[in-house]
């Protein structure tokens, strides 16, 4: 079945995207929306937890042209904005403590199952590839969704 121009949905002007920790899915989320969105979507990322500073996810994001050296993880608490018209949640507790934070607000809230690149094991070029997988599958995600309408 077609879908209606009404029935899409549209672009919202302010995203968040929320993972487990703040070190490799949602910024790298963050980052990728920003470089396709610039001054159309305000955006931030933050985790259920900080996190470290994660090498792989720099280098991944830098193939791109994307630099993450200014990345710092932070939590939901530490956001100083809380206004929000979509959270993009990216793990299954992300999504839960998201549920939970957004009830005491009026927003919408999208889980994108994503894989977490930090728990495939295996030789360093095969982890790198798991971090461009996760990198390519956010940025498809991304364009798709929040493509100019």
């Amino acid at each position: 079945m077609l879908q209606s121009r009404s029935d899409e949905k549209k672009r919202p002007n302010s995203v968040l995207y929320v993972c487990g920790m703040n070190s490799i899915r949602s910024p790298m989320a963050e980052a990728l929306t920003r470089k396709y969105f610039g001054q159309d979507i305000f955006v931030q990322s933050a985790g259920v937890l900080a996190g470290n500073l994660d090498g792989f996810m720099h280098q991944v994001m830098n193939e791109t042209g994307i630099e993450m050296s200014d990345h710092q993880p932070i939590t939901l608490e530490d956001l100083e904005d809380d206004f929000f018209d979509v959270i993009v949640t990216l793990s299954p507790e992300a999504h839960h403590r998201s549920l939970d934070w957004a009830s005491e607000r009026v927003l919408e809230v999208e889980y994108w199952p994503t894989i977490d690149p930090s728990t495939v094991a295996g030789s360093r070029q095969q982890v790198v590839d798991a971090y461009r997988a996760t990198r390519d599958s956010l940025n498809k995600r991304i364009q798709t969704r929040f493509e100019s309408i």
